[in-house]
Formats: C-alpha cells, sequence, structure tokens
C-alpha cells in the first residue's frame, strides 16, 4: 500500500514467475532492483520484504505494475502476449495520489505500455507527472553494466 504522500512510482511492466511465486517485488535473485534501491535510499536489500517496502514508503516511493494480468510464457516481457494485456486503472491510482510528480519505469516494456494504455490521458489529466523510461533491473538485461544503471536511477530518484 502506498502512502497518500507518495512523490514516486515506479512501474514495473509485470510480476516475473519468481515475483508471483513469492508474491514480492522484484524477487528473482539476479534482479538489480534491490541493490539498486539500497545503495540510492539507504533500504537494505537484506532487510525482510516488508521492512523493505516500508523503508520505501517512508521515502515517499510507491511501486506498482502498468499490467494488471496478461498471458505469457515464463517470465520475460517479451513474451507478454499483448492482446491479453489488461492494464491497471493507473489514472484512479494517480488521482488518489496527488503528489505523484514522477513515474520511472523499470524498462523499456513498461514505458512502452504506459504510453500504449495512458500516454494521453496521463498529458492532459496530470500536467505535473515526470515520466521517465530507466534500465531494466532484469536479468535478462544483462548488457548494461551495474553502474550504469545504478547511474541512471540515481537521476531519477534524485531528491527523494
Amino acid at each position: 500500500m502506498a502512502r497518500v504522500d507518495a512523490r514516486v512510482l515506479i512501474l514495473g511492466s509485470m510480476p516475473g514467475a519468481a515475483s508471483l511465486a513469492a508474491r514480492e517485488y522484484y524477487a528473482h535473485p539476479h534482479n538489480q532492483f534491490w541493490p539498486i534501491i539500497e545503495q540510492l535510499c539507504g533500504v537494505a536489500r537484506s532487510l525482510p520484504y516488508e521492512r523493505r517496502l516500508e523503508g520505501l514508503r517512508r521515502r515517499r516511493v510507491a511501486l506498482w505494475d502498468v499490467l494488471q494480468s496478461c498471458h505469457r510464457r515464463g517470465s520475460l516481457d517479451a513474451a507478454i502476449e499483448h492482446d491479453s494485456a489488461v492494464p491497471n486503472d493507473l489514472p484512479q491510482w494517480l488521482r488518489e495520489h496527488p503528489r505523484v510528480v514522477r513515474l520511472c519505469c523499470n524498462g523499456g516494456t513498461a514505458w512502452r505500455a504506459l504510453r500504449r494504455y495512458f500516454g494521453p490521458q496521463l498529458g492532459r489529466e496530470f500536467p505535473q507527472l515526470v515520466c521517465l523510461r530507466l534500465p531494466s533491473t532484469s536479468p535478462a538485461h544483462a548488457g548494461m553494466r551495474f553502474g550504469d544503471k545504478l547511474a541512471a536511477w540515481q537521476a531519477a530518484l534524485r531528491d527523494v
């Protein structure tokens, strides 16, 4: 649950198999999300999941996904069957969290889904929002060095 004073929303596309099984965001052991959050927000990745979430909430950061559901084989975003995708009600969530000023998409698939389902509406209804496409923290996005990902995320989470 996000705090009403959240300022940043980090959006994934859809949780992978490891995250769904664990019922935790970014649960795959090689996903770099929690190591990045540890360095940038001071939330130790070794903490129990609920304490990590509380650490993000204290920093006024929320987590969610663009998609509520979809069909795909495996965990790769590339396997999402887009005609089966059902988006979350992001506009309603943003109305309930009016202090959010930054949407940070964790990877290209989340970015494209955000633009596909909500692009024009976000600009009209939420002109204060800055929408950013960040490098994916997924282990499938291994072509980018951790330090480069960290730098991109650091710029996005500045002032958080």
